[in-house]
């Protein structure tokens, strides 16, 4: 593949099929790292809004930075792989006190800060202070091994090299945002993972891959993801007024978030044996709450949510009290009802208390 002819063809194809998006073409570094983050692992579709809530509630990254940590992920429920709002908090705060609310124009500084990586330093890099540094995220991974039919798997240490030093060799390094920008809008629109388009494609007489009938095959991952399965036993305790919550503080899984009184077991439990004796931090509370409640322990909605790497079986128990507020502890709170929207959830729990609006629980 000729590399001129391809930066050409590729820039003139993106004047006629690039996405308008609201981060499209700034040079504000703040407005580019926020759109960046909240795309990782997102779909645009699904991070679009969320941009706007952010952009509307945090406009600059010292408002981000003086930002409550708790309404922070209030306003990113939702959006899943919570590290990534937690990270950006403390980014935010550096880029504050230390550079004094402007982010640093420099490659290797910009990746020192917390949560950002070569592919969202490139970006910034790129886009905000047009730096000739290539972006090499999924899209622009599969674009070069088609292009080039290049077969070494992506997630390999021989791989990654090779795609940096591919991916800089291609990059044009006099107009950098627009290259990068008409690389992943291709890789998205054009040379998507499955059912390209090849047949109108700009390349199809040039793509290696295309010629060998191996565009299917390409990109090659090495690495197949195991999941793990976790079972979640979550206990909605209400008197009608007052629920009881507490916050997961622990490094796993929605760090920060807030929950009902959980049980995690090893296997998907019914009634009886979640009631049996054990070592959860809650056995005491549950003892105590299913003594003279047993009754009055009702058996919610089951509820499967697939993570990246675990697959979470949800199960809710409903449990009405005379008074909830004596059943509070150290790690135990209680919150009003009717303020339950100010507090961030989890997704499937956020979406449990929704559809309580619409249940007879008891």
């Amino acid at each position: 593949m000729n590399v001129d002819f391809f930066r050409k063809i590729l820039l003139h194809w993106h004047e006629n099929h690039h996405r308008p998006m609201p981060w499209k073409g700034s040079k504000d570094a703040y407005t580019v790292w926020l759109s960046e983050v909240i795309l990782q692992q997102t779909r645009v579709e699904q991070g679009l809004p969320y941009f706007e809530k952010f952009i509307e509630k945090y406009p600059t990254v010292e408002s981000l930075a003086k930002a409550n940590d708790d309404d922070v992920m209030k306003v990113w429920q939702g959006l899943g792989y919570y590290s990534r709002a937690r990270n950006m908090l403390v980014a935010a705060r550096e880029i504050h006190e230390k550079y004094h609310n402007k982010f640093p124009e420099n490659f290797e500084q910009l990746k020192q800060l917390k949560g950002i990586g070569s592919y969202t330093a490139a970006a910034i890099a790129s886009f905000a202070f047009d730096l000739p540094h290539a972006v090499l995220d999924g899209n622009v991974y599969r674009v070069l091994s088609r292009i080039n039919a290049v077969e070494t798997p992506i997630d390999s240490s021989k791989g990654k090299k090779q795609f940096e030093k591919l991916a800089d060799k291609f990059l044009d390094k006099k107009h950098p945002a627009q290259y990068n920008q008409a690389m992943m809008d291709f890789g998205a629109t054009q040379c998507t993972p499955k059912n390209p388009k090849c047949d109108d494609c700009i390349f199809n007489k040039t793509c290696k891959a295309l010629q060998l009938n191996v565009v299917a095959n390409l990109p090659v991952k090495e690495k197949r993801l195991k999941k793990t399965n976790r079972y979640f036993n979550f206990f909605y305790v209400t008197d009608g007024k007052y629920i009881l919550i507490e916050k997961r503080t622990q490094d796993d899984i929605w760090q920060n978030l807030f929950q009902f009184p959980l049980f995690e077991s090893e296997m998907q439990l019914t009634k009886k044996e979640l009631l049996k004796p054990s070592r959860s931090k809650h056995h005491t509370l549950l003892k105590k709450l299913t003594a003279t409640q047993k009754k009055n322990l009702h058996l919610g909605v089951l509820k499967k949510q697939a993570l990246t790497h675990q697959q979470l079986f949800i199960q809710f128990y409903l449990l009405k009290l005379k008074d909830v507020k004596k059943f509070a502890a150290d790690d135990l709170s209680f919150i009003d009802l009717e303020l339950i929207h100010l507090y961030a959830f989890p997704k499937a729990i956020a979406e449990f208390l929704n559809g309580l609006k619409e249940m007879v629980l008891f």
